[in-house]
């Protein structure tokens, strides 16, 4: 066991690049959701990530701080902050009323996706946040025109049919806000 319980991590170093890591991946998340004039944005979601890493990175230091190292104290965290973060993305989530339309809810996802990588990098899982990170990037700046092209061809009125609002003074093909 190593004399220094940060040394379980990796040392200092590594526990820097893990941390900063994570707050760049919540960075990238954050910027595509403040380009799109979302309600949680690129330091929300910065925070969120790195928050995440900290908390891996502290509860793997502290497990090897004891003896014999308690590895299920890890895994017991992780399952903390993946509860306890629906709580953050649930304060995203809207629904109107008067037109029963649900807003926020890729937000609320684009939160817990970056509450994953964020503990996937505080557990030095590199190649792994950045392929998730990747794919999560495709999916927000591409997965909106492939649904309404999908809903296009595949219904009746296309992408109307998806989602209509019926708001006063709006047209009922407006589309509702993600």
């Amino acid at each position: 066991m190593p004399t220094d319980p940060i040394l379980a991590a990796g040392g200092f170093g590594e526990v820097a690049r893990r941390l900063v890591v994570a707050m760049l991946i919540g960075c990238a998340l954050g910027i595509n959701r403040d380009l799109r004039n979302k309600p949680a944005g690129l330091r929300t979601h910065a925070l969120v990530a790195l928050g995440s890493a900290l908390i891996v990175v502290t509860s793997i230091v502290l497990a090897h701080a004891v003896t014999p190292p308690d590895a299920g104290s890890v895994l017991r965290v992780v399952q903390g902050v993946i509860t306890g973060i629906g709580f953050l993305g649930g304060g995203v989530i809207l629904r109107d009323r008067e037109t029963q339309s649900v807003t926020g809810l890729t937000t609320a996802a684009t939160i817990w996706i970056s509450a994953c990588l964020g503990l996937t990098c505080g557990a030095g899982q590199w190649q792994l946040a950045l392929l998730a990170v990747a794919i999560t990037l495709v999916v927000l700046i591409f997965g909106g025109p492939v649904e309404q092209a999908v809903y296009a061809r595949l219904r009746p009125g296309g992408e109307a049919a998806h989602r209509t609002v019926r708001t006063p003074g709006r047209r009922a093909t407006d589309r509702a806000r993600d």
